[in-house]
């Protein structure tokens, strides 16, 4: 490897004090955390530390200006205890992509899988053993540097850090389609796995909730109409035995699990189709019959099945059941854990220290 990391471990390990069947969501860590500088033009000082506290100036410029970004991952482990990461190469190059779109440094795919691999290789114990948990993995990169001014920073950290997590949603969802705030425009930052796009969904989300849903769907910007993605997924729908989700037109994130689960419909014989789709479309296939099912694809979900969707003054029922998600979602669990054949090459190995 061209870029050596070194290594520094707690004296004890934390894990024997979580209870794995009740996992708080997003506020247990693991022991370690990767962390890897940008300074002078290139990536220095690759290190695996002590999970804790980072020192950061007042003027850091992620802070004022909102150079930051972020993918989401996770590890599991095979049927012989193995630790197994989901397309890994597919999460470095979104972060290339995202980073170039927010002015910032690529960072060197052999940094992001290597960094990924010595991580779990030393925490592994932190992989929850339950079905349909795994351990978060959360890499992120951000503008250090301490300078008040508006331009590229020249000081970033990129740092990897670990969280054991439960199954996200263990029911059928609700969806609200948001007609006042929007998610992304053309020629905006929609493409790009970025801070501030999540910051800028909080209200809108909140207000959902609010009403008795659990996401936002978005819709476009302009004529609040075509559908985009959903809080923190991707969407399928299933109409006369053809899936259809929206295409990427730059304004909806490149998902990884919406990638894979592409593949895996058309490996079934399904018709997938990436276009544009219209909430009104929705809404009319609802009442004619031949809205069949819709799922959300996402790397913190997995698939998550959904019910309804909330339209202004009105209620799209799309289905009580959705048994190609069932299936879709039963498969992908199945391969991450070694239960299945991996036929798509998806998978990779971490030897355990």
């Amino acid at each position: 490897m061209k870029y050596k990391i070194t290594v520094d471990k707690v004296e004890k390990s934390k894990v024997d004090q979580l209870d794995f069947n009740n996992i708080p969501l997003g506020t247990t860590f693991t022991d370690h955390m990767f962390i890897c500088d940008y300074d002078n033009g290139e990536w220095v000082d690759a290190r695996v530390v002590p999970m804790g506290l980072i020192p950061t100036h007042p003027a850091a410029m992620a802070l004022h200006y909102g150079q930051a970004i972020f993918e989401g991952m996770k590890a599991y482990k095979d049927t012989d205890g193995t630790p197994m990461l989901f397309r890994p190469e597919q999460n470095a190059k979104r972060l290339n992509e995202s980073a170039t779109r927010m002015g910032m440094p690529e960072l060197p795919e052999e940094i992001f899988v290597e960094g990924l691999k010595k991580l779990i290789s030393i925490d592994h114990n932190w992989i929850p053993p339950t079905e349909g948990s795994a351990l978060y993995l959360r890499p992120f990169m951000y503008a250090d540097e301490a300078f008040i001014g508006m331009r590229a920073a020249t000081h970033y950290k990129f740092i990897i850090m670990a969280s054991p997590a439960q199954a996200l949603y263990s029911k059928r969802i609700k969806l609200w389609a948001e007609k006042q705030y929007i998610r992304a425009a053309h020629g905006g930052t929609g493409e790009a796995k970025a801070a501030g796009n999540y910051a800028a969904a909080v209200l809108p989300t909140e207000l959902a909730k609010a009403k008795g849903y659990d996401q936002v769907l978005w819709l476009d910007a302009a004529e609040h109409k075509y559908i985009q993605e959903v809080g923190t997924m991707n969407i399928f729908f299933k109409i006369n035995g053809e899936f259809i989700t929206p295409n990427l037109d730059g304004s909806v994130l490149h998902g990884i699990t919406r990638a894979s689960v592409i593949d895996m419909l058309r490996s079934m014989n399904f018709k997938v189709t990436e276009r544009k789709i219209t909430i009104d479309e929705i809404k009319e296939a609802s009442e004619n019959g031949s809205l069949e099912e819709a799922f959300g694809t996402g790397t913190a979900v997995g698939i998550a099945y959904i019910q309804e969707i909330g339209l202004e003054d009105e209620t799209i029922h799309v289905s009580d059941e959705s048994p190609v998600g069932l299936e879709v979602n039963d498969t992908l669990n199945a391969i991450k854990t070694g239960q299945l054949k991996d036929k798509f090459g998806w998978m990779t190995k971490v030897d355990k220290e």
